[in-house]
């Protein structure tokens, strides 16, 4: 069934670390070989084997309208015409900009950049930079890119793998960064009490998408946002994953708790390399040339990138129905599959907001790593396999969310959720 991917990968294996260029594309933690993509299309996958998929990883996010959404590949089509990078600014970098500050709450001035990676980095230094302060508060479970300071009980990736102390990471970059579990707010208050004065930052997925779906708890990110007011502290909302995605101005609109800056990953360039952090004017022109933070990128604001975010992004403040109709999808999905899981006796956790969503085989709640961590784990890795067999592509670990594009129909949920009643019958 899987030939040619399986040859790809060894092939791969030659000339790749691991035979892939982001860790949990490997299939390590639910193992097996991984499925090599050869092209897609709406809500489908297509692999190397001719096998169709229907997707709930969306490329980890962005494909909000489906995969080769006809207006955006006209876009870049277009653009790539006129060169695929200028090293120099243009007007589109503005009209760029410009949206994301009329669709997102707080957000005053974006500099553009090239990776969600890059976006949290250079967040994290203007917060430093901006209150002279070194410290800042992470959260275990929530994945900011694979920089150094970020890199201490992470989620998702180093999950996937059980890597709790990645080499070529000094103490020295690490010292820094202090932890905490999410929804444990009473640990937030305690090291803000502990290191007084010494905290920049607090940096938090608003809805955790790097160990499963997590959904804030009542008061939680009010509460950060009350601790930062009072102790000087720069509140960071990384929303690479629920930036344009949960509503047009992400997390921020929907829960309504403001952010002093906020970081957007490959959403915001409909799928291309690009990410962008931006907030409030006073902390954002501590940014050079306007300050003395220094940021810099060759590629950033590219134009490709730049076309195909700004075409989604205008689709999505257009029509809003949008996000009305992928939360109905969604939530769809999560009735049809509580009854199929109700029905198999199985212990079992499904989170939901939005259009993010995760199934956990958990005999309690799942609110942070811990919980994440503690469910059954092995099971989901059968249920994935059993999935994919029938043609269901979820993201290949128990620490992702997935994510629903708008391009799938009743039919396409239906058929996974006979897909998944199936499934549990044959591993259970």
């Amino acid at each position: 069934m899987y030939t040619r991917s399986q040859q790809l990968f060894q092939r791969a294996q030659e000339s790749i670390p691991g035979g892939v260029n982001s860790p949990v594309r490997a299939f390590r933690s639910v193992g097996g070989t991984p499925v090599f993509i050869e092209k897609a299309e709406g809500a489908y996958l297509y692999d190397a084997d001719g096998n169709r998929y229907i997707d709930y990883i969306a490329s980890w996010g962005p494909m909000i309208l489906g995969h080769a959404y006809g207006p955006v590949v006209k876009a870049i089509q277009e653009k790539a015409e006129w060169s695929t990078s200028y090293g120099a600014p243009t007007e589109l970098e503005i009209r760029m900009a410009e949206l994301i500050r009329s669709m997102a709450p707080n957000v005053d001035m974006v500099r553009m950049v090239s990776s969600g990676t890059e976006a949290c980095m250079s967040a994290l230094r203007l917060a430093r930079g901006y209150t002279g302060k070194n410290k800042f508060i992470k959260f275990e479970g929530c994945y900011h890119g694979h920089a150094d300071p970020f890199l201490v009980k992470a989620g998702s990736g180093l999950a996937t793998f059980n890597i709790q102390t990645v080499p070529g990471v000094t103490a020295g970059a690490s010292n820094d960064t202090l932890t905490c579990s999410y929804n444990d707010l009473a640990a937030v208050e305690a090291l803000a009490a502990q290191y007084k004065g010494e905290i920049a930052a607090i940096i938090v997925e608003p809805v955790a998408g790097n160990m499963g779906c997590i959904l804030p708890e009542p008061g939680f990110l009010e509460g950060l946002r009350s601790v930062c007011d009072r102790e000087g502290i720069v509140l960071i909302f990384d929303e690479v994953m629920t930036g344009f995605r949960l509503a047009p101005g992400g997390a921020q609109e929907l829960l309504k708790v403001n952010a002093d800056l906020v970081t957007y990953g490959k959403v915001i360039g409909g799928g291309m390399p690009v990410g962008a952090f931006g907030g409030k004017r006073e902390i954002m022109e501590k940014v050079a040339p306007l300050g003395n933070v220094y940021q810099a990128g060759t590629l950033s604001g590219n134009p490709i990138a730049m076309i195909a975010g700004y075409t989604m992004l205008h689709t999505l403040s257009t029509q809003p129905a949008i996000f009305t109709e992928l939360e109905q999808k969604t939530a769809y999905l999560h009735q049809e599959l509580d009854k199929v899981f109700s029905a198999s006796g199985t212990p079992y956790v499904i989170n939901r907001l939005g259009s993010m969503i995760s199934v956990h085989f958990s005999e309690t709640p799942v609110t942070d790593f811990a919980t994440a961590a503690a469910a059954d784990n092995g099971l989901f890795n059968k249920f994935f396999h059993a999935m994919l067999k029938r043609g269901i592509y979820l993201p290949p670990s128990a620490f992702e969310s997935w994510f629903l594009n708008n391009a799938l129909t009743t039919a396409d949920l239906d058929a996974t959720v006979a897909a998944a009643k199936a499934s549990l019958e044959e591993i259970l």
